[in-house]
Formats: structure tokens, sequence, C-alpha cells
């Protein structure tokens, strides 16, 4: 459903997430090797959601990435999907059809139209922080 890149970008801004409740940065190589990802895939990755402000990235001896107190509580997945994916999955055609709409349909656009709400809604409403807490408890891992 996500390209390779999205599965790591939501599998880093959990790692990262997990580690800023806890009060530390994350380095390149601690979220590559959390997550299972290459280090220069990863630093890509990352580089993505620092640009578009879903984590933040500080230079220097203490520095490395991490996510404001403030802003974990908010982010939602739909966010992460869309800064690296993009929109795509939520408002294109599910045949690739350039003009699909309610006045012009596919023949799957009334049945995609309510599988797309449905994921819309999922995603608008799973906060990362949800699931970096599963990592606490064991409900959940970032890599096999």
């Amino acid at each position: 459903m996500f390209s390779k890149a999205c599965e790591y970008g939501i599998k880093a801004t959990i790692f990262v997430v997990k580690q800023s409740m806890e009060g530390k940065r994350s380095n390149l190589n601690g979220i590559s090797e959390g997550i299972g990802s290459p280090v220069a895939f990863t630093a890509k990755i990352l580089q993505q959601l620092v640009k578009s402000k879903i984590i933040f990235s500080t230079k220097g001896a203490n520095g490395g990435f991490e996510i404001e107190k403030k802003n974990i509580k908010s982010l939602n997945l739909l966010k992460v999907i869309i800064a690296i994916d993009g929109d795509g999955l939520f408002n294109s055609c599910v045949l690739g059809l350039r003009k699909c709409s309610n006045v012009n349909p596919c023949p799957m656009h009334q049945k995609y139209t309510i599988l797309r709400n449905n994921l819309v809604h999922v995603f608008d409403t799973t906060l990362i922080q949800e699931l970096a807490n599963s990592l606490n408890v064991k409900e959940g891992v970032l890599k096999n």
C-alpha cells in the first residue's frame, strides 16, 4: 500500500516519538538500527520528515532528531504518509484515470470512495504517540 520509504518513514517517526517522549534525541545510526533500515536510505527519509516539519534536527555533539513534546500529542499517521508518499492514495483514481470524479466516475469510483474515506479516517485518528506507546507494553515492534 505504501512505498518502502513511507514504511520506513512511519517507523522512523514512531522511533523518534518514543525517544522524544523519554527526553532523548535520536541520531541517524540509532534510528537506522532501531527500524532495520539502511543508513543512507534512512537519512533521505529523515530529510523529508524534517522538510515537512514532522521532526526537527539539531546539529552538533548533542544533536539529533526529535519531535517537540507539544507536537507529539497531535501528530497523526496521515501527516507522515502525506509527507513521504504524498496524497495520491487519497485523491487519485484507483484505475489511474486523470478525470475520475463523482460526475465522471470510473467503474471502481463508488466502492473506492468508501474505502478511501475509511482509510483517511483511520490514518487521521491514529496518533503516532499511540503507536509509540504500544512499543512500551510490547504490543508492537519496529523491525523483525
